[in-house]
């Protein structure tokens, strides 16, 4: 399937950082749209959510890389949605090629120990390791069950319902809640 409308902008409704990263692609049928179009993109993306520092070079693999995490994120995001089993091995893979390197270091200004991070950002899987954390920590926290679909018929963005009725219902009432309701409307309506 061709996907069209290449380099779109990215939704951020889904409350949570993995969420986000599989809504990087939306929309259905001949409206679908990735935000994923090269390896600048994806950068771009990360650099929006904070995960790596202005001007970080691509890997050329990282587009790749991060499509097959976004299809594996959310095929685990649907499966623990239905309580069934899904593929972990991209998922696992990213977690065990990208984890940051954690060493204890004497820093010499301040004349103390201290914890130095290092994450990989000259690997694809070092630049994605954190989305990869998010989901299994999101996929195991007793709020997943506040995980869901949009609503509208058309629309295939998930977002982490953090309301405190847990009663929302679409991705964003000013695009999928506004329409489904203008559509209940007329159909009331022409009745």
């Amino acid at each position: 399937m061709e996907i069209k409308n290449l380099a779109s902008p990215p939704l951020f409704l889904g409350d949570n950082l993995a969420l986000d990263f599989i809504n990087s692609e939306y929309g259905t049928g001949d409206d679908r749209h990735d935000c994923f179009d090269d390896p600048r993109s994806v950068i771009d993306w990360l650099e929006t959510v904070g995960l790596v520092p202005k001007g970080t070079v691509a890997p050329p693999d990282l587009l790749e890389e991060a499509r097959q995490l976004r299809d594996a994120a959310r095929a685990v995001v649907h499966a623990a949605m239905n309580s069934s089993e899904a593929d972990l091995t991209v998922i696992n893979s990213v977690l065990e090629r990208g984890r940051p390197e954690t060493r204890l270091i004497w820093d010499q200004d301040t004349q103390r120990y201290r914890i130095d991070v290092r994450s990989g950002t000259d690997s694809s899987a070092g630049l994605l390791w954190s989305v990869a954390d998010a989901l299994i920590k999101l996929v195991t926290d007793d709020k997943f069950e506040y995980v869901k679909q949009c609503e509208a018929h058309n629309c295939i963005l998930l977002f982490h319902d953090l309301s405190k009725s847990h009663r929302r219902r679409w991705c964003s009432m000013a695009t999928c809640g506004n329409r489904m309701k203008v559509a209940a409307f007329r159909n009331r309506k022409g009745s």
